[in-house]
């Protein structure tokens, strides 16, 4: 049997939503919004990749044995929160701890062992750790909310799943065990609320101006992971910019859009370090020359 259709099948055996993701890479092998076709699944409008994963076994098949896809993760739909450990690179300054580090230290500050998990071995080195996300809260994506080196994908992210590989070689199965429920201590860390240090304090948004925002942020973050090579970093200018002035008016807090912005546009392939200057950049720029919400 084709690996890769038997690692989408053995995902989806266990609840969890897939999706296909390019040849040896981790970037969803679906088309973003701006070049959505309006057939298929899209018929009634665009559907974003966390509406198209799917547990249908007979479309993960006609998928599956249709090219070498790599498997990705939903991780919202799936109801998970994984904890990305990354490992350190080149340019990191030696002696930097890496995120396997810092989360035990952080396990250390909270009077917590490392919790025993499902883990996957990245081919980086890095490690995946697999958690129920508490029912009731919509976590997100976060970038070194929890310590540097270590990210979460919940809701607007994925994972890639083991039985994929890259050229730096497979995701694999490190720990075996079940997942097991999100830490207390973990989520409370998680929904902390973030210092913003750029944006002005606003009023309370209305109801209707925070669900135009959300969905024009999850657009736009999709779009930026769907992005090929040659136009990452300017479609990530661009998505950033178009979603800034709602971080100006007090729609949506700057921390959380960061962070989707960080998941998308890694996700699409870009370095972390440059993702982070160009999310700042742009944040910064359509914080300063938004117009007001009654001029828009």
């Amino acid at each position: 049997m084709n690996h890769l259709l038997k690692a989408a099948q053995d995902a989806a055996q266990r609840g969890w939503p897939v999706i296909p993701l390019r040849p040896g890479g981790k970037v969803p092998a679906l088309h973003g919004e701006r070049r959505c076709p309006g057939t298929g699944d899209c018929t009634d409008g665009h559907r974003t990749f966390e509406q198209r994963a799917t547990t249908d076994p007979a479309r993960i098949e006609r998928c599956w044995t249709a090219g070498p896809f790599n498997v990705g993760i939903a991780t919202g739909p799936a109801g998970l929160l994984v904890v990305d450990l990354d490992t350190c690179k080149p340019t990191d300054e030696k002696g930097t701890p890496d995120g396997a580090a810092n989360f035990l230290a952080l396990c250390e500050r909270a009077g917590q062992v490392m919790p025993t998990t499902r883990t996957i071995r990245t081919p980086s080195g890095g490690r995946h750790l697999y958690f129920t996300a508490p029912p009731g809260t919509r976590l997100t994506n976060t970038a070194s909310t929890l310590a540097r080196k270590v990210d979460t994908r919940a809701w607007g992210g994925q994972v890639v799943a083991p039985g994929s590989a890259t050229p730096q070689g497979p995701y694999a199965v490190l720990d075996d065990s079940p997942v097991t429920k999100l830490p207390e201590w973990l989520q409370t860390a998680l929904t902390a609320p973030q210092r913003t240090r750029t944006a002005p304090i606003r009023p309370t948004p209305t109801r209707h101006a925070g669900r135009l925002a959300d969905v024009v942020l999850d657009r736009e973050v999709s779009t930026v992971a769907s992005t090929g090579e040659g136009g990452r970093n300017a479609e990530l200018l661009r998505a950033v910019r178009a979603v800034g002035r709602f971080v100006a008016w007090g729609d949506l807090d700057r921390a959380s859009v960061e962070a989707a912005f960080q998941a998308g546009g890694e996700s699409a392939g870009l370095p972390a370090a440059e993702c982070r200057a160009t999310i700042r950049s742009a944040l910064d720029w359509s914080i300063r020359t938004a117009r007001p919400r009654e001029a828009a």
